[in-house]
């Protein structure tokens, strides 16, 4: 049997309506706390430059809470750096981000910036920070990830996920088939691979199974489908879609 898949259930979209009329509600905390009720291994959170969602309130209010782990997205920016370093959290994901995007678009570029990342993110291991970096199922980014000292590699299934969902199925099998490649030679590098972007229920079964990935970070569509079931019911659905497909 292949070990456990954790499950990170992402929180921005609470904050995102939230945001939406100003105000308190609905807060992004107490669905967190619902999250961990409901199965959820860890709570992602992507503190944004533009706070477009997630507050510096809302991550003081998360480290004070959660009894499972808080994975801190963030931009590689000295601003950021510094809010990792003064809450440690469990641990730290590096996402590209643009302002003018609508959500995370692609990997960040570990090839291309590799000495800057390697100083960047050399004083959160030492800290005991665990660091991960969001990418491309590609060879050259995970190679550069393994050479700065990072442990985890989270793949990008949004091209995977958006083939699907427009019905490219050729497409989607290429990009089921990269993802399942880069997540074994990631593995056999000693990273630890995660993946996540985009998975819904009807996506999640054949990622799932992959023995090589160890955690799914879901969240836009578990908040969606929240609206029509409820947050509890939808991550409790995506936890059994999770287990069933890890087991078969």
């Amino acid at each position: 049997m292949s070990d456990p898949l954790r499950l990170g259930v992402n929180i921005d979209h609470v904050a995102t309506v939230r945001n939406a009329r100003g105000g308190s509600t609905p807060d992004p905390i107490r669905a967190a706390r619902l999250a961990e009720e409901a199965g959820a291994d860890g709570i992602t959170a992507h503190l944004r430059e533009d706070r477009r969602h997630i507050s510096d309130a809302d991550i003081e209010g998360l480290m004070a809470t959660l009894r499972v782990p808080l994975n801190f997205e963030m931009a590689a920016t000295e601003e950021m750096h510094a809010i990792a370093l003064r809450h440690r959290p469990h641990a730290i994901c590096l996402v590209p981000e643009r302002r003018e995007e609508r959500t995370t678009e692609g990997g960040l570029e570990v090839a291309r910036e590799e000495n800057r990342l390697a100083h960047f993110i050399a004083p959160l291991l030492d800290a005991g920070l665990r660091v991960s970096i969001f990418i491309a199922a590609d060879t050259r980014q995970i190679e550069a990830a393994h050479r700065i000292g990072s442990q985890v590699v989270e793949l990008h299934t949004g091209a995977y996920c958006d083939a699907h969902a427009e019905g490219r199925f050729e497409d989607r099998d290429a990009e089921m088939k990269r993802i399942a490649e880069m997540a074994a030679y990631a593995n056999e590098l000693g990273l630890e691979v995660h993946a996540g972007h985009g998975l819904t229920y009807e996506t999640v079964p054949p990622i799932a199974a992959l023995p090589e990935i160890k955690e799914l970070n879901i969240g836009h569509f578990l908040i969606g489908e929240a609206i029509f079931r409820g947050l509890s019911p939808a991550i409790k659905e995506m936890r059994s879609i999770m287990d069933r497909s890890r087991t078969v």
